[in-house]
């Protein structure tokens, strides 16, 4: 058995730590310490939604997702009760100790596309690191579009009275 999953068995010898301690002694359940007992499990979703707020937290990233999903996720943050999605361009594939993570963005001009995508992969990796203890194996990052200074900006809802 793992440390982790070991347990006492009838019949064997406690050490004096066990139900039989005597007063005075400490009384032992389990073994090993409290916090490595059980396994803790983190969803893919979990992992985007990380990703996604950290992504987002950088200096240059306009936006995040393809053009298509970006223009459906435009719509389903307009339906009253709908939410702006945070997972919209991450993908994440979780192991029981690693990650890896696609990430789909849109620059701002005039910015340095290398220096962003440094910034993204710096701000996702200590985020999700620190959050979830998963050691982030790549960061991947596709630059599928410029925000142009002239563009009309597709994630503001257009004014309902004209």
């Amino acid at each position: 058995m793992s440390e982790t999953t070991e347990r006492n068995r009838p019949g064997q010898d406690l050490g004096g730590e066990g139900l039989g301690a005597g007063k005075g002694q400490s009384v032992r359940r389990g073994g090993g310490d409290p916090g490595s007992r059980g396994r803790t499990t983190i969803a893919d979703g979990v992992v985007e939604k990380i990703t996604g707020m950290a992504a987002r937290d950088v200096a240059g990233v306009h936006a995040m997702g393809s053009g298509m999903s970006r223009t459906f996720g435009a719509v389903r943050d307009r339906v009253p009760g709908g939410s702006k999605s945070v997972t919209r361009g991450v993908k994440a594939e979780v192991g029981e100790k690693q990650t890896a993570l696609d990430l789909e963005i849109v620059v701002e001009y005039g910015v340095s596309i290398a220096d962003v995508a440094r910034d993204v992969r710096e701000n996702v990796v200590t985020a999700v690191e620190r959050m979830t203890g998963l050691e982030v194996v790549e960061v991947n990052i596709a630059v599928s579009d410029v925000k142009l200074p002239d563009d009309e900006d597709e994630d503001q809802p257009e004014p309902r009275i004209q």
